[in-house]
Formats: C-alpha cells, structure tokens, sequence
C-alpha cells in the first residue's frame, strides 16, 4: 500500500517502518503523508492495539526531514510541511492507543521529534539523538521545542537545540529522552515484547491513562486530579474492569476482551 513505510499488523501490534535507506530514511512530505495516513488507519481499526515505530536497517531511525526538497521552498511551502508534520504527530501524540519507537540508529531532527511523539522510547546503544537545525540556519519544526523541553527540561533542551549537537543514546537514557536501552540486535524484539503485552491489556484503561496523563500534564493540579478521577471512573463502565477485580479476587489470570 505505501512506498516509503513498510506496514503490517499482527496480534494487535502494528508495526510501522519507515523504509528509505538510501536517504538514511530521511522524511519527505510523501512519507509524511503515509505515516500519516497509517495513523489514521491505526485509530479506526479496532485490531490495533499498539504502535511501533522504527526504521529499516541499522543505520538510522530517521535521519531528520529530506533536506533535498526542503532547500528550495518558499516560506509558504515551509509552513504547509511543518504543518502536515506537526498534525500528523500530534494526532500520533494523542491517540488512543499506546505507541512505542524502537530508535535503532539515528534519530535526528524530524526523527527526534518523531520519536518524541511517542509515548516509549527504546534504544539501541547505538542510537545517536539531537536537534541539528541550527546548522542548518534552521530550528525545529515539527514540535522539537516543545516536546523536547517538556521530556527533559529547559537547560538540556536549550543545549541540545541551541548547539546542534548530538547525543548518544546513553546520555538521551541519563537524562530521560528514552525508556530503555537494549543491543542492537536484541532492540525490536524487546520492543515488540512490551508492544505485545500492553496489547493483552485492557484497551479502554491505556486510553483513559495516557488521556489523563497528556491532558493534565498543562494544567492546574486540581483539575488535573479531577480529571484523573473522571477518567478512573469511566473505566468502571467496561466488562474488562470487572474481569480485572474478578480474576484478581480468584486467584487467577483475566482474560481481557477490550471492551
């Protein structure tokens, strides 16, 4: 279906590959449009539970966006490419369904900001992360101020932006830009571990988790707490939060049905 992403769903994982290795799997708008388009159809399709995100080969993640077709836009241009970027990763952000990026090369520019979207970040040890627009006369486009300052705050942020300079996957580890680190070629297969366990559990409880942790994050505490409890108590309403109570009263495994 899709030229530059290699896309496949299996036992409520779907796996989402961007596949440009002779751009080092840079990000065109053509890319862009099918990842978003993949999103999309992630959201409807109620066999997926998960997302993974990583890139073909050993090389790189995401290299960034495709430099070749960005050094000839007009400002105008510009805007509608950062635009499609920024909406199609913010409507990964805040989907209902966990997503995790297996980062197993480089992830710069438009590949930090993509796997910033995510809600995990796992990384090869060979991984190298950073934000090297400034080199370019540029800054981040597609949300990297923002995310990156609220994932490691405005010191590390301001360093990694305003400098250029790249970062190895152990320090993106130290300073809390990615969950865990893992050999090379041990990465997706761990990562689709965990993509596979969050995919037995209950799907409308990851919902209500990562809308309460996303939309309190940027508000007072109280209405962040109040917020919580809604959202706590909506989870009454499903069969899976009774076989949960259920089975953990009976001694027993439950069996979830995602409803």
């Amino acid at each position: 279906m899709f030229k530059n992403i290699i896309f496949s769903v299996a036992d409520g994982v779907a796996t989402i590959t961007f596949n440009r290795p002779q751009a080092l799997n840079a990000m065109n708008s053509e890319t862009m449009k099918e990842l978003a388009e993949i999103v999309r159809i992630c959201k409807h399709d109620e066999g997926v539970k998960v997302l993974l995100l990583t890139g073909a080969g050993d090389k790189a993640f995401i290299a960034g966006a495709d430099i070749s077709e960005m050094q000839n836009m007009r400002p105008q241009e510009a805007m509608e490419f950062m635009e499609l970027g920024n909406e199609t990763l913010r409507t990964l952000e805040t989907l209902a369904k966990p997503s995790i990026a297996a980062v197993n090369g480089f992830a710069l520019g438009g590949g930090t900001e993509i796997a910033m979207a995510c809600d995990m970040r796992f990384a090869s040890e060979k991984a190298r992360f950073g934000q090297p627009e400034i080199l370019i006369g540029l800054i981040p486009g597609w949300g990297g101020t923002q995310r990156l300052s609220r994932l490691i705050g405005f010191g590390r942020a301001k360093e990694i932006i305003m400098t250029g300079d790249q970062i190895t996957a152990q320090r993106a580890y130290e300073i809390g830009l990615v969950n865990r680190l893992y050999p090379a070629d041990q990465l997706v297969e761990e990562a689709r571990k965990v993509a596979s366990k969050m995919a037995a559990l209950p799907s409308f409880a990851l919902k209500m988790a990562k809308h309460s942790i996303n939309y309190g994050y940027d508000i007072g505490l109280d209405n962040a707490i109040r917020l919580e409890v809604k959202s706590c108590a909506q989870c009454f309403s499903t069969d899976d939060q009774k076989e949960g109570m259920k089975a953990f009263l009976e001694k027993r495994r439950p069996t979830f049905k995602g409803c």
